[in-house]
């Protein structure tokens, strides 16, 4: 491992860690990939590999610590699950004097990681952004008929026992709908949102993700948009472009509000562009961690992890090139399925394709997954 450069830590062993990994390695910044689970980041080429039982709690904190002792210098810490980022914030005492990680105050991170504090704060600051209802039990039901229909209803907090056994999201035509939906919901969770839906498909959905220092100065911004989700209108990102057009337009809000509501550290927001009236809403930002997609940028020249760990470390940022030149980032896997059910919905044409998974020079985590899916396909034969 090389010590000249302090070390990249990076929570998480999914396609966001993957991108970021591969993000950083691009300049030979020496990276441990700290994870759970077997996924596709401890698959890459780059990268010490270490296991822990949980990217949360106690595992997480003592495994940050181990790393803390043997490095020479601070680290700089990457997170990209929410669970990290509750744990790291409510524990930033016994991690944070030895990492560079920049999080705003835990109140602030608390209210964005709500989606109900999220949209309370929205509306405080005067942003454009379609009219929800928190729903906590049934006297909160008598409300549903307030809103306009469709709506989209979702938990308000990142909570696994639900992702375990629901849909990320769910499109309600009606307030019975929605009311039948939340009792089904409730036993499980029943801290949920519900939002007025903004017309448009999953080619209507962008995105600005940024890096901004403890001194509120946006280090890194890049803006794109969705292609496809999956699930199709409600789910995460399939596959994505950048959206050049757009970029001062979604920059400049996105900065505005991160800026009056004190947050700092890595971060994005979702859009919604209403196809009624042109204009962007806010749908639900994403806090102290990077993005699903955060690779899109990387591939379009504007790396943000590697710029936010120059400035924790103090080197000189990364020059972002902002090619103009599209290319799509794809998970091969959720776009297929997305693909199918919306066929309509096709990718600009002449695009140069992007492969999640797949790179020329770190090609295992394409060729794991190709190996799971044949085996998959083969146990489905034989099971016949």
């Amino acid at each position: 491992m090389d010590h000249r450069q302090p070390l990249a830590v990076v929570v998480g062993t999914g396609l966001n860690a993957l991108g970021v990994v591969r993000s950083l390695a691009q300049q030979q910044i020496p990276i441990v990939i700290l994870g759970a689970e077997q996924d596709a980041a401890l698959a890459s080429r780059y990268g010490e590999k270490r296991l822990i039982a949980a990217t949360e709690g106690a595992p997480l904190v003592a495994g940050l610590h181990l790393i803390a002792r043997a490095a020479r210098g601070k680290p700089v810490l990457f997170l990209t699950e929410e669970k990290s980022v509750q744990t790291v914030s409510e524990r930033r005492a016994e991690i944070l004097p030895h990492f560079h990680c920049t999080l705003p105050d835990q109140q602030t991170l608390a209210i964005l990681l709500h989606k109900e504090g999220f949209q309370r704060r929205a509306q405080e600051l005067g942003c454009a952004i379609p009219k929800a209802i928190h729903l906590r039990g049934e006297p909160d039901l008598a409300k549903l008929s307030t809103l306009r229909y469709p709506c989209v209803l979702k938990p308000a907090v990142k909570d696994y026992d639900y992702g375990a056994r629901f849909q990320k999201a769910y499109v309600v035509e009606s307030a019975a709908a929605a009311a039948t939906r939340f009792r089904e919901i409730a036993p499980t969770l029943s801290d949920l949102i519900i939002q007025e839906w903004i017309e448009g498909n999953d080619a209507d959905i962008y995105f600005c993700l940024q890096y901004i220092s403890r001194e509120h100065v946006t280090v890194a911004s890049f803006v794109g948009r969705k292609l496809r989700s999956w699930p199709p209108r409600i789910g995460g990102t399939a596959s994505c472009t950048a959206a050049p057009e757009f970029q001062g337009e979604l920059t400049a809000q996105t900065t505005d509000f991160f800026r009056q509501a004190g947050f700092v550290g890595m971060g994005s927001m979702e859009y919604k562009r209403d196809r009624r009236d042109g204009r962007f809403y806010m749908i639900e930002p994403t806090v102290g961690r990077t993005d699903f997609q955060e690779e899109v940028a990387t591939i379009h020249g504007v790396n943000i992890p590697l710029a936010a760990y120059c400035h924790e470390v103090g080197l000189p940022p990364p020059i972002a090139s902002h090619s103009t030149v599209l290319k799509i980032w794809r998970d091969p896997v959720t776009d297929k399925w997305s693909a199918e059910q919306q066929p309509e919905l096709l990718p600009p044409r002449g695009v140069a394709v992007v492969d999640a998974y797949f790179r020329l020079d770190d090609p295992r985590p394409w060729l794991v997954l190709l190996w799971s899916r044949i085996k998959g396909r083969v146990g489905a034969l034989i099971g016949a």
